[in-house]
Order: C-alpha cells, then sequence, then structure tokens
C-alpha cells in the first residue's frame, strides 16, 4: 500500500507536468475559457498568469500607493486579526498541556482602517502582536465595498469556464510577519496579488497523506486585558472542546533543532518531493485548483503593505472528490520512501524575504 500511493505521488506530478519545484505553468495572457477549462481545470493544474490579467483595474496603479485605501477608507471600520506571532489558523504550543499542540485562531477586532493599517505596519513577533486583515466572509464585497468596484467584479475568463460566478472575493493586507499554514480550501481559487509578492508552497491533493493531518484541540487569542488599543494576547482554549484536524508540518522551522523535531514528526513531507513553489508577484494572478495544499507567506511593496484580492468559486463535489476521500481513508506508515534523491532532509529551507 505504502509504495502504491508513493507511485500515485511520482505519477500524479508527471501528469501534470510538474516535473520541477518550479514548474507552475505560466501565461502572458489570461487564457480563453475552453484552454482554461481545458488545460487546466479539468486536469487540477495551477496557472500563473502575468500582470496582463489585471493591467485593467484601477486598484493596479491605486492600491500600491501608501494614501490611497488609508483615504478611500477613512471611515471605515474593518476587522483585523491579531496573533502573537503572524500564525493565524495555525498549530500553537498548548497552554494547558506541555509539549502538545492545538490549532490556534487569531483575537478578531474591529477598528478603522487607517488603524488597521497603523497596526499592520507596526507589527512585530518580538514585541508579541502582529495584525493581518483577512476576514474570509466575501469582505470585499462587505466591509470593503467602497473599493471594491476598483476591481473586477469576477474574473471572465474563468467564470465562464467554471460556469458560475465567485461565492466570495477577499481581501487580504498584510505585511512579511503573518504567515499562512499548510491547509486546503474546497473553492477554485483565482488569487490576484495588487501589491509585494505572496510566495506559496503547494502539494498536490495526491499528496494528502504527506501533511500528517491530526486531530487538535480548538483554541483563540484572547485579550489579557479588555480595552487596550494595542493589546497583549493568551491563548485560551475553547469550550465547549472543538477538535480541527490540521497538517502538522512547518515547512520553516525556526532552528536545526526544531526542524529535526520537523522531520521526526513529519518524515513523509521532508523526505518525500520537494513542495511546488509559485511567487506571485504584483499584478499577477494564480489559480490554485481546489483541494491543493498550500502555505503562504508574503513580502511588503514598497507601501509596506502586501495586498491581494482572491476569488473563490465553489469546487464541484464530482467524482474526484469522492477518489479524494478513499485516498484520505487510506492509512500508510509515516516511513519515508528509501533512496528518494529527491528529499530534502535536513536542509533548513529559507523564506522568500
Amino acid at each position: 500500500m505504502e509504495r502504491g500511493v508513493r507511485e500515485l505521488w511520482a505519477e500524479s506530478r508527471e501528469l501534470l507536468g510538474l516535473h520541477s519545484p518550479d514548474a507552475v505553468a505560466r501565461a502572458d495572457l489570461p487564457p480563453t475559457p475552453l484552454a482554461f477549462l481545458r488545460d487546466h481545470v479539468s486536469p487540477g493544474r495551477p496557472l500563473l498568469v502575468s500582470a496582463a490579467a489585471t493591467r485593467h483595474w484601477p486598484a493596479a496603479s491605486l492600491w500600491p500607493t501608501e494614501s490611497y485605501l488609508p483615504d478611500a477608507l477613512r471611515s471605515t471600520d474593518v476587522s483585523v486579526h491579531l496573533t502573537p506571532d503572524g500564525r493565524a489558523d495555525a498549530l500553537a504550543p498548548h497552554p494547558r498541556r506541555p509539549g502538545a499542540s492545538c490549532f490556534a485562531s487569531a483575537h478578531v477586532r474591529r477598528v478603522g482602517f487607517p488603524a488597521a493599517v497603523r497596526l499592520i505596519r507596526g507589527s512585530d513577533p518580538a514585541a508579541g502582536l502582529v495584525a493581518y486583515a483577512q476576514q474570509q466572509d466575501d469582505c470585499l464585497r462587505g466591509e470593503y465595498a467602497a473599493v471594491a468596484r476598483d476591481v473586477d467584479a469576477h474574473v471572465p475568463w474563468a467564470s465562464e469556464a467554471l460556469g458560475c460566478l465567485p461565492e466570495a472575493v477577499n481581501l487580504w493586507i498584510g505585511n512579511s510577519c503573518s504567515v499562512t499554514s499548510f491547509h486546503k480550501d474546497h473553492y477554485d481559487n483565482i488569487y490576484a496579488v495588487l501589491s509585494g509578492e505572496k510566495h506559496f508552497l503547494l502539494l498536490p491533493p495526491t499528496e494528502h497523506h504527506r501533511l500528517h493531518v491530526r486531530d487538535y484541540p480548538a483554541a483563540r487569542y484572547v485579550p489579557v486585558e479588555e480595552g487596550e488599543e494595542v493589546p497583549k494576547l493568551r491563548l485560551e482554549m475553547e469550550e465547549p472542546e472543538r477538535v480541527v484536524p490540521w497538517s502538522s508540518v512547518d515547512p520553516y522551522p525556526a532552528s536545526p533543532e526544531e526542524m529535526a523535531a520537523q522531520v521526526s514528526s513529519c518524515p513523509l513531507y521532508f523526505k518525500g518531493p520537494r513542495p511546488i513553489r509559485c511567487t506571485v508577484r504584483a499584478g499577477e494572478i494564480l489559480y490554485l485548483p481546489s483541494m491543493w495544499f498550500h502555505h503562504v507567506s508574503q513580502s511588503p511593496g514598497p507601501n509596506g503593505l502586501t495586498i491581494a484580492v482572491n476569488y473563490w468559486y465553489d469546487m464541484q463535489f464530482d467524482i474526484k472528490y469522492a477518489y479524494f476521500n478513499f485516498l484520505r481513508s487510506l492509512e500508510i506508515k509515516d516511513s519515508p520512501l528509501e533512496n528518494n534523491d529527491d528529499a530534502f532532509e535536513g536542509e533548513l529551507e529559507e523564506k522568500n524575504e
């Protein structure tokens, strides 16, 4: 069984044309709906489209400036997500069980947009507070409606190919302090960067076992004292207890000791094929097929911010979803593949800064 699953990893990458870690397909111009459906949606193959896709958006020139968004949203309250270290919806040390982990969600606070930008620009893990505007509830058409017309309401070539309009359009504003841990979404994702860069690590759904998904008790960051403008945060376990299945992999451990612990705990990731890498620069669009696992770090633009918009199109729950659930049900050993020349054990990878 284990050998068969590992052969699936190799075969799926070969069929998707992912022969190297930097093999995401690139297009100089937006694809036609037919080509997009045939070459990317149907096989589940990512695509990076050049800045030609967003050049006509007013946001492409306005949002990277320091003043436009704070002026346009000066009277708007928005949701800002606060954590001590920039890792919302990620694993953190369990506050009551030494050596154990929990799934930690951010503390969400409503503030005026100019104050949110100040918090984001002032984020500092060393000081114990990182802010990220990442309200994933169709927020561009909700709390950011005043600037929603600066981008297309949908992506025409994607909408025609997928046969629907996006279920949600979200705005993301952060800086290099914020990191998104490995996860998957039940959406076809059209992800456009408007300022700075986003650095993706990708794994296809066939490599589910490499993420070492385990059940973790849920927790949430809360202020130590209510009412502080810049709060200190502590981790509080949810009551009643709730369990969240989440990836155990941290692809960028902070030290050789933590790398050794990760390799021991998650050998299928660190001793398997390298993840696919893709940097999305300002103006570019990444198509990320549904169910693909992705980890995201970011670099700010000249305005000190990383700004992106993503369009979530509801996935088709078809036979591929049934196959994925079957694959997920299989139990395989955590032992790595022997003599794997593509393994990267012990390589303490550096983030793209």
